[in-house]
């Protein structure tokens, strides 16, 4: 019998579906977009994590569950309610320049939890693991373009390609160039002085870790269980907040 009150990818869902409603209830996207029905098909998420993490079956088993395949289902009418595949190009291009921040943010927002529904079967099928780590994904991606802070001397605002899409990633480490394999873990986003960041690199010891091994979107092979301290808190922090 597996814990599933207690499984972090479970309690990670749960609280995506919470900023996804907090972010669409304040939302004033420009376009059109059904924001009733996306809020409607969010809540309706609930019920369903809930009875997934009272079902005290194992990881693999949940992944064959109604309440899976009805989650999934619920993200994909979201996305239509949002306008459909291109929402996020759309809300950012209709936003004046005085909403652009608050709306890239919220934008970035909306992307975690889609990615934390979508993905969650893929975390299920890792097995019986309890480690909050493993409730967002990691990713082996290529930095594809550096550039200075606007507003901060000491960070770099890098666009990093992680096979299905590309992510904005903002960080302290100075030493970061085009080309770099890196380990991103995909967290619930934070603004750095204007700037929204997607996800964090893993480092160890030097800084970031600038040599990962596996395929670009895939797991990263290889890299020092220390590196995954920091994300570890952030979920842990996540939760709590």
């Amino acid at each position: 019998m597996w814990d599933t009150s207690r499984d972090y990818r479970l309690l990670v869902a749960e609280k995506s579906v919470e900023l996804f409603l907090k972010t669409l209830e304040g939302a004033r996207f420009k376009g059109k977009w059904d924001k009733k029905r996306a809020l409607q098909l969010a809540k309706g998420m609930i019920p369903e994590i809930e009875a997934m993490r009272y079902s005290y079956i194992g990881p693999e088993e949940l992944i064959e569950t109604p309440q899976m395949r009805e989650l999934k289902e619920r993200a994909k009418g979201i996305v239509e309610a949002l306008g459909g595949e291109e929402w996020h190009e759309r809300f950012l291009s209709l936003a004046d320049r005085g909403e652009k921040e608050r709306v890239e943010e919220a934008v970035a927002r909306i992307k975690f939890f889609l990615n934390t529904i979508l993905g969650l079967d893929r975390r299920l099928a890792l097995g019986k693991i309890n480690d909050p780590v493993i409730a967002v994904d990691i990713k082996v991606g290529e930095v594809m373009s550096v550039g200075r802070h606007p507003n901060a001397d000491r960070l770099l605002v890098t666009n990093v390609n992680i096979g299905d899409r590309a992510v904005t990633v903002v960080t302290n480490d100075l030493s970061v160039k085009e080309g770099n394999h890196v380990a991103v873990a995909l967290l619930p986003p934070v603004s750095f002085r204007g700037i929204v960041s997607e996800g964090m690199f893993l480092g160890a010891g030097e800084g970031v870790l600038k040599d990962v091994k596996g395929e670009i979107g895939g797991l990263p092979k290889g890299i020092p269980l220390e590196a995954l301290n920091e994300a570890r808190n952030l979920v842990e922090a996540f939760l709590k907040g």
